[in-house]
Order: structure tokens, then sequence, then C-alpha cells
């Protein structure tokens, strides 16, 4: 159930309102690093504001939007096999929606007085992957985090335009994303100079973070975030 006082609604440049869930560190104060949290394509659920909470309680501020405000109602989530209802909201999300979302995001995270805006990161899961990809472009981030991002091979024009450093998580498993998509993107990386990790999980899925998912796998996961926390931190 949503708990409305740790949701934010933000102002978004297009004249839109979004809803987003937001998770700060307990008996912390000041010079605190930041995440922007981005959802798969089922929403703030359950699960992602677990994710937020669980980055919080290692010392995070983190603010997680919900990207499909345009076409949903607040607080929409969705059922993992109910990829119909999904995709009318997911096939009108735009770049420039995006862009204006993550603006949004960044200016309420650097009006905290707690928050460090020198250490702001972007982590994202599956449409979040690609979403956090696009924010590492348009935002000056430390760095960013892109787990199973879809689609990401069909944005390297944005490689220029990275701020910071950027780590990719992909399932060996996974039947969404295929090897010459990821080889794609990494080529496009090293040609553009960028500095970026590349991690191919061979025995993971497409999902492999989510705990409410068939696909979930503890191993994946844990070594993903023992990762992902010392690159954050490494930045």
């Amino acid at each position: 159930m949503k708990n409305e006082k740790n949701y934010v609604e933000l102002a978004v440049s297009d004249d839109t309102q979004m809803a987003a869930y937001t998770a700060f560190p307990q008996n912390k104060t000041g010079n605190l690093p930041a995440i922007i949290l981005l959802q798969e394509a089922f929403g703030v659920n359950n699960h992602i504001r677990n994710v937020a909470d669980s980055y919080a309680e290692k010392g995070y501020v983190v603010i997680a939007p919900e990207l499909f405000h345009r076409t949903a109602p607040e607080g929409t989530v969705f059922a993992y096999d109910d990829f119909p209802s999904v995709m009318q909201h997911y096939s009108a999300i735009t770049n420039e929606g995006l862009e204006a979302d993550l603006k949004a995001c960044h200016k309420w995270l650097t009006e905290q007085p707690t928050v460090d805006n020198g250490k702001l990161y972007c982590i994202g899961y599956c449409l979040g992957g690609r979403v956090a990809f696009l924010a590492n472009a348009v935002l000056p981030l430390k760095a960013a985090v892109s787990y199973y991002g879809s689609g990401i091979d069909q944005m390297t024009d944005k490689i220029s335009q990275l701020h910071g450093r950027h780590l990719f998580f992909w399932g060996g498993l996974d039947k969404h994303i295929k090897t010459e998509n990821i080889n794609a993107v990494v080529a496009a990386m090293d040609e553009g100079g960028k500095d970026f990790i590349n991690v191919k999980i061979s025995y993971a899925d497409h999902g492999f973070n989510c705990d409410e998912k068939p696909a979930y796998n503890k191993a994946a996961a844990t070594e993903a975030l023992a990762l992902t926390l010392a690159f954050l931190q490494n930045s």
C-alpha cells in the first residue's frame, strides 16, 4: 500500500506532475550521496520501493520516479505477467519526456539539504536500465548503473554526452537482450573512449535482481550489488 509520507510530487517542465517514492538514511545528516532509482516496466512497485529502502539503509538518499505518470494514474503498478497493460504505457514514453522527468528528479535531489551535489548517481533495471543510460547523458552524474537495459544499443549516439562512468549488467540466459545487442554497446563505448565496466553473468536471466520474479537469482543479485556499491563508492 502506498505510504503517502514517503512520496513527493514533482513539477515536470512539460506541465505534468510526477509522483516519486523517496527514501532517506536514518540518523545521518549532511554530505550524503544520492541515487535516482529507475523502475522496471511494472511501475514503482513493492520491489522497487524495497530496493530504494535498501540503498537508503546503505547511506544513500533515493528517489524513484513513476515514469508512466503521463498515461497512468498515480501509484499504478502492474502484475509481472500483465504485459498487454504495461505496453500501452511503455510505448507512450519518449526520450524527451524521460529527460524532463530525470531533470525534475535531479532538481529535487539538489534541493535536499543533506545531499552532496557532487555525489549523484543513477541505477535502473530493465526499462530503467535504458533510462539510467539516458540519465548519464543528460545529468551531471558521477556514475550510473544499468541492469539488463533493453534498447541501449539503439542509444549509442548518446555516448559522447555521458558525464560519468557506467556499469552494465547483463544476463547470459536473457532471451530479450542478445549477445549482438551487448556487443554493440561495448563496441560503441570503446569507440567513444568512455570509462565503463561490462558484466555478463552467464548463469543469470533477464530480471535476475528482482526477488519477486521466477528469474530471480540470489547469487547473481548479491554479486551484482557488491560490485554496484564498490563502483559507486570508487567513482
